[in-house]
């Protein structure tokens, strides 16, 4: 006599482990988004999600960070993250004081550039820490011979960066040390030129079990 088949059970199916998801909420449209998508691995242990935002204005950015994710899931408890990126631009030092309070407050990170996300990308090529006027003038140095002479906004470098990575990194933590020891707040218009977008590439390269470099 043939043996029963069992009813199927859904409660008793082994499901695959779902990965934490890092929303990453960038203020640009291409710049920001094209670099992160880079981070995407089979061998990642998160997912790696860039959004755009509207918000411009550090304050709303971090304000509203949760509903720009949409419908998606977000859950702290399984290790989901999200990370706020965005330039000086206009934002008064009190705005971007009471943004990373919010987000500290709300558990998120923080990748800030002053003036500009190219910053993160001139510090592959050298410690430039003197004043800088604003994103024009990073996008000139980028374009300066062993740098970049080619690049244009909104061009994908992620390739050409990746093998100067650490040095940009260093150079990155270096400033803000110097900025500490200065008394000047990293998220401030005073801390011109700066940026924390390494610590964001340095919690991501954690998450890669087959490393970049």
């Amino acid at each position: 006599m043939a043996r029963m088949r069992k009813e199927y059970n859904p409660n008793t199916v082994s499901r695959r482990k779902r990965r934490p998801i890092i929303y990453i909420i960038c203020e640009g449209e291409e710049t920001e988004i094209k670099y992160f998508k880079h981070f995407r691995s089979r061998n990642c242990l998160v997912e790696v999600t860039p959004i755009t935002s509207k918000h411009k204005a550090a304050e709303h950015l971090v304000l509203h960070a949760k509903g720009l994710i949409g419908q998606s899931e977000y859950r702290p408890k399984d290790g989901d993250e999200i990370w706020c990126v965005f330039d000086c631009d206009d934002n008064s030092s009190e705005s971007l004081r009471k943004a990373a309070e919010m987000a500290e407050k709300s558990g998120y990170g923080i990748a800030f550039s002053n003036p500009c996300f190219e910053y993160w990308y001139l510090l592959h090529f050298t410690a430039h820490n003197g004043y800088i006027s604003g994103a024009d003038e990073v996008i000139r140095l980028l374009k300066s011979k062993d740098h970049i002479e080619r690049y244009e906004k909104n061009q994908d470098v992620f390739d050409l960066l990746l093998p100067n990575q650490p040095e940009a990194m260093r150079r990155a933590e270096k400033r803000l040390e110097q900025l500490s020891r200065d008394g000047v707040m990293a998220m401030s218009r005073d801390s011109n030129p700066a940026t924390t977008v390494h610590k964001l590439v340095e919690y991501l390269n954690r998450q890669n079990q087959v490393k970049n470099f």
